[in-house]
């Protein structure tokens, strides 16, 4: 797979989609993930922490991912199986799709929280690993959201407040695992473990799904997720090289990401802290949710979250290393934010209100004309010739700059002047209290 690896190699048959990544990718900066679905009615899981950091045989059992709990309730002795028969007597996971009912779900509202937050996409799931659709998809039979549980094309719904808002609007689909389909063992670690549908009628089946999505809705972004069944690779009627044809003839400025197995890839993905090595160059977007988990996770507290401040932090050093940040909102079964997920993402928004225009549509700056560091934390943008720096800390600080940082022109977000001298290599300032907690924007221009 290309997903997480360091060094994937493109098909000859899809090399010819290969192209620059479109400026207005690179220039969003922030886009607004959701993943909802009957797994958001139980919204349980353990929040032992984040993905990359914990060995891969404990994770899978005790798995921070609400959106694994079809998985995780049937891996033998774990807890949410545990939790699966004391809650629900050991009840079906497809009683969960009936019992959803998004009754609070206002799309045209969420979708302006998302935009809010300067985010110039979003991208819902459409089918998560559990194999229920968010759209009456083909070959579903009734194991979907029209014909079950919300009775409605939710799909439809968020690409429509989407498009309404000016948002450029993408689609979540796992192609790599349907456990509904597929029927395997539940996976418990990685390599022999980690079974996946490869046949050729998962493959024509997952085809249709993604066709679908593409003719109803015409995406800006196909994400995958996983893999994609090994016999849809090669060229023929069912292949996600014909899917790929499709979408850049609706969409020729659109973009993929790389989980659509080794094919074809517009841009690299992290996720947390597991595959960080693809941020070193290139497109790059790490995905994250602001808990532990994807999916609506009640368990979960402050404790486990990120806060507003700490979500600026993290957006803005992705920004700073040339990446884009994808931050996930677990919606609840009703339908709406969870209040400590909606106080982060109105942080983020308030924060952005202020500095965004130093972070949107910014590029990198050199490391020779000033590096990042963390004691105390700075790190770097470019827009045009200005150089933005953004302090987390107040009081006296000195941070490491070139001679090509101009210290007489420096001020800050609002344009108020503000003292600084040099010091050979390092600019001494005082950092005022931000008006929006979070790291603090001074701006220098850069010597011709």
């Amino acid at each position: 797979m290309a997903m997480f690896k360091d060094d994937p190699v493109r098909p000859e048959n899809y090399r010819r989609f290969e192209r620059d990544v479109p400026q207005w990718f690179g220039d969003a900066k922030l886009g607004i993930f959701v993943h909802w679905g009957p797994y958001s009615v139980p919204a349980w899981a353990e929040p032992i922490g984040e993905l990359g950091t914990i060995e891969k045989e404990y994770w899978f059992k005790h798995n921070p991912y609400a959106e694994w709990y079809y998985n995780t309730i049937r891996i033998e002795d774990s807890p949410a199986a545990e939790h699966q028969r004391e809650v629900y007597g050991g009840a079906p996971y497809d009683d969960f799709l009936d019992q959803w009912d998004p009754a609070e779900f206002d799309p045209d509202e969420f979708i302006a929280l998302v935009k809010s937050t300067g985010a110039g996409y979003f991208v819902p799931t459409t089918k998560h690993h559990d194999g229920v659709t968010l759209w009456d998809a083909p070959g579903t039979d009734d194991r979907n959201t029209v014909a079950r549980g919300p009775r409605r094309d939710l799909v439809g719904a968020f690409e429509k407040a989407t498009r309404d808002a000016g948002l450029r609007f993408g689609v979540y689909y796992s192609g790599g695992l349907d456990w509904h389909f597929s029927q395997l063992p539940p996976i418990t670690s990685e390599g022999q473990a980690f079974g996946r549908p490869v046949d050729a009628a998962y493959a024509e089946y997952a085809y249709r799904h993604v066709d679908d999505l593409i003719e109803r809705y015409s995406p800006d972004i196909l994400w995958g997720d996983i893999e994609w069944p090994d016999a849809g690779k090669p060229s023929g009627p069912f292949s996600m090289e014909k899917l790929f044809e499709k979408f850049y003839a609706a969409r020729p400025d659109g973009v993929s990401n790389d989980r659509w197995g080794e094919t074809h890839w517009d841009f690299r993905t992290s996720e947390y802290q597991q595959g960080t090595d693809v941020e070193a160059s290139g497109a790059w977007e790490n995905c994250r949710g602001i808990g532990f988990s994807f999916g609506y996770n009640q368990v979960e507290d402050e404790s486990h979250l990120l806060n507003g401040p700490d979500a600026v932090k993290s957006f803005v050093d992705i920004v700073s290393r040339g990446g884009n940040l994808l931050l996930n909102v677990g919606l609840t079964a009703r339908g709406t934010v969870p209040d400590l997920q909606r106080r982060t993402l109105e942080h983020l928004a308030a924060w952005n209100a202020v500095n965004g225009d130093a972070v949107f549509a910014s590029t990198t700056l050199d490391t020779s004309i000033a590096p990042a560091s963390d004691e105390p934390w700075v790190r770097w943008t470019r827009t045009g010739d200005t150089a933005n720096a953004f302090v987390d800390a107040t009081g006296p600080v000195r941070i490491a700059a070139s001679a090509g940082v101009d210290a007489a022109s420096a001020r800050l977000a609002d344009g108020t002047p503000i003292a600084v001298s040099r010091d050979g290599d390092a600019l001494a300032v005082t950092v005022p209290e931000p008006a929006v907690a979070g790291p603090t924007l001074i701006r220098f221009d850069l010597a011709a």
